[in-house]
């Protein structure tokens, strides 16, 4: 009721939204005060370290094995003088440390960023060995994905091509044995399952991998002797007869080639060539004896800065 007569229901609305709008306005101007109360948000300076400075502090951690630190100081050079005269051996001395302290990922980044921004490098080679072997620090059994194995092979094979002569080439060399066995390892533990369920065409299609990528691999003779049994199982003897006779070839000692004739003899077959078969063209290689000494127990040397 207002001025001798009743408040409609639209003129009652009307002033709960002015009312509403007063308060808001209330609201804010005491933000506002609030704000200009308490002042902006200050940003804490980074203090300015010489780049001399936080570059001995760097050596001095690495020659105690102190790499994380040693990290935080390098990563403190680059960002505050990123064009000093000590910026290629800062990131050289940053894969190195990742290595080391087990951030294998880290290191392949950095490694990367290096011979990226360093192309022509005389640390090259060394810089290669530390990414492959980074790779290869990280393979772990035939069951998982093998992606990590072909690039250690990637980067090792990189390695050798181009500094066949360096230090790193015949560790290289060592490592890609194991790292060829593990990929050729995982076609054959899926070829097996294949063949074991009765699927001969799909393991005939990974052993075949095998033979025909990893000749020097230790898995070489199996993979040809489990192509003599899958064929045959499919009926295809010509094929399990040239299978044969390229591993007694390439292996006549081998027990593989002992189970792979009798396996023919028992059917009324021998090991024999067919020249339209796919395995007529491959001509093995004897499989590299894996080192005695695991080439991962000869420790790198840190950096040479």
């Amino acid at each position: 009721f207002r001025a001798g007569r009743f408040v409609t229901k639209s003129e009652f609305a009307a002033l709960a939204n002015r009312f509403s709008r007063l308060a808001s306005i209330g609201v804010f101007a005491s933000l506002l005060a609030a704000c200009s109360m308490f002042g902006p948000t200050k940003i804490k300076e980074e203090p300015i370290v010489p780049p001399e400075t936080l570059y001995q502090s760097a050596l001095g951690n690495m020659d105690t094995q102190r790499y994380n630190a040693a990290i935080e100081d390098l990563k403190k050079l680059e960002r505050q003088h990123p064009y000093s005269e000590y910026n290629e051996k800062a990131k050289l001395m940053e894969v190195y440390a990742s290595y080391r302290i087990g951030k294998f990922d880290d290191a392949i980044l950095a490694a990367d960023r290096y011979m990226a921004l360093f192309p022509s490098s005389d640390q090259t080679a060394y810089v290669l060995f530390l990414k492959g072997t980074a790779y290869f620090a990280q393979i772990t059994d035939i069951t998982r994905d093998q992606e990590i194995s072909q690039n250690a092979i990637d980067t090792y094979t990189l390695l050798i091509a181009n500094y066949p002569n360096s230090d790193y080439a015949k560790d290289a060399r060592d490592k890609m044995v194991i790292d060829v066995d593990q990929l050729a390892g995982k076609e054959m533990s899926v070829g097996r399952y294949y063949e074991g369920n009765g699927q001969y065409a799909a393991a005939i299609n990974r052993f075949r991998t095998v033979v025909e990528k990893y000749q020097t691999s230790t898995h070489i003779e199996e993979a040809l002797f489990r192509l003599t049994e899958s064929n045959l199982a499919l009926g295809l003897t010509a094929e399990a007869q040239t299978a044969a006779a390229v591993l007694g070839h390439n292996y006549p000692s081998s027990d593989w080639y002992k189970e792979a004739f009798d396996l023919l003899n028992k059917a009324g077959l021998e090991p024999k060539v067919n020249d339209q078969s796919p395995l007529a063209n491959v001509v093995t290689t004897k499989a590299i004896p894996t080192p005695t000494t695991p080439p991962t127990d000869k420790p790198i040397p840190p950096p040479k800065v």
